[in-house]
């Protein structure tokens, strides 16, 4: 198997892999609102082939965008002459990435995990790896964990979901996603940690103990398993899914958009080649329908968590529109406690609230549509950093993360068993 891996990386290096020596992130920050519509103006320059890391939000709001070598010059000139504050946090990206890549190889070296308690939650995992792991588990734990295959990707990967359950049927249940936009490697590793975290504390940890003696839990880890494997195999900073847009040299979709929940309004792109393009369609991508249609067909999930990076931020509905959830006073008082039961183990500080009062308008996002299909406790975490990494979050930095945001998760698991509706 490592052989033949390493045959594929072989490969890659000779086919080449998207390079991004002398690429910048940059750090904006609009001081009045004719700076804020000068960057967001800036989206749609499509010349300068942007790509914003945290988007335009307010005032005083950071926004982090990566620049292409080529771009750099024309770019902070356009800064400058409009007198927008900017600054560099990543000098060089392709430097990052190597240390990123070296990293995964130097652990590849060792000895590949016979079970679930000799793999490496503290590294980096390909798509394989994942699904190994995912088919070990089950192996291990059957009667607990199950493997539901939920649907197929555009290229043909199974979207596999796990079961934890101690039996019954149709039970009220909680999903849980990770890795919807691909390039945001510690929710797939972090997602990971989850799964073996649920195996090990069932029947030591008193909370999640009556939580699973009561409700079922699912779990997607690899929600985009086209868009991760390319991030593996071809280009580290790809977000959307890999279908191709006819008419579009363009391919794919951003899936946070593609739901069925203020499609097409403000907050999503109608050009393929934006990082938050819509689809055609809402539902158009396989691996939003298959959850769509899964949580449809089952008609008892409670709560409904999709975990995302960068920007530590919990966040609630709605991100199409300003008019408040008809639950906001519970989901943000809920939020409040997570955050503070996150913060608690190392610290790390979180924004809370609806998505649109605390990053931006984002149309056709997947909790908007799930709140709107009657799961009330529907939220959204931006995990770790701020932006110092960004995307290339240090392998270091899985576990903490992981382990601090499942401080959160069992806040809004325990809060939806004990308050059914």
């Amino acid at each position: 198997m490592r052989g033949l891996l390493a045959l594929a990386a072989l490969l890659v290096a000779v086919l080449g892999k998207e390079t991004f020596e002398g690429h910048q992130v940059l750090r904006l920050v609009p001081k009045d609102g004719s700076q804020l519509s000068l960057i967001k103006q800036m989206e749609d320059m499509i010349k300068f082939e942007l790509d914003f890391w945290r988007e335009v939000t307010d005032v005083d709001t950071p926004v982090d965008v990566r620049v292409p070598s080529h771009s750099l010059q024309a770019v902070k000139v356009f800064l400058e002459s409009r007198d927008i504050e900017h600054s560099v946090m990543i000098e060089d990206l392709q430097v990052m990435l190597d240390e990123e890549q070296e990293e995964m190889e130097s652990a590849a070296r060792g000895a590949e995990p016979r079970n679930t308690d000799s793999f490496d939650y503290g590294r980096y995992h390909s798509y394989s790896d994942i699904y190994q792991f995912q088919n070990m588990l089950v192996a291990e734990n059957p009667q607990l964990v199950s493997k539901i295959i939920i649907g197929t990707s555009y290229e043909g990967r199974t979207l596999n979901v796990l079961k934890f359950s101690t039996g019954g049927t149709n039970r009220p249940a909680i999903w849980i996603d990770t890795g919807i936009h691909s390039r945001e490697w510690v929710t797939q590793a972090s997602g990971t940690w989850f799964a073996k975290k649920i195996v090990t504390d069932y029947g030591r940890d008193p909370a999640l103990t009556a939580i699973l003696d009561n409700m079922d839990i699912f779990l997607e880890i690899v929600t985009n398993p086209d868009g991760y494997f390319y991030t593996h195999s071809s280009n580290r900073m790809w977000r959307k899914t890999r279908k191709p847009n006819p008419g579009s040299k363009c391919v794919g979709v951003d899936p946070n958009r593609n739901w069925d929940a203020g499609f097409g309004e403000p907050g999503a792109s109608g050009n393929p080649c934006s990082e938050t393009y819509r689809g055609p369609r809402p539902e158009s991508e396989s691996e939003v329908k298959s959850i769509v249609d899964f949580v449809r067909s089952h008609g008892n999930i409670k709560a409904f968590v999709s975990i995302h990076a960068y920007s530590q931020m919990l966040l609630y509905p709605f991100g199409y529109t300003r008019t408040p959830a008809k639950d906001k006073a519970e989901l943000h008082s809920l939020a409040k406690k997570a955050i503070t039961d996150l913060a608690s183990l190392y610290g790390t500080r979180y924004r809370y609230g609806s998505i649109i009062d605390v990053i931006y308008q984002a149309s056709g996002s997947t909790i908007d549509w799930t709140y709107e299909q009657g799961i009330k406790y529907s939220y959204t975490f931006e995990l770790r950093d701020t932006g110092y990494y960004g995307f290339l979050l240090p392998a270091s930095q899985i576990l903490p993360t992981a382990k601090e945001t499942w401080l959160a998760l069992m806040a809004i698991m325990d809060h939806t068993y004990k308050n059914p509706y």
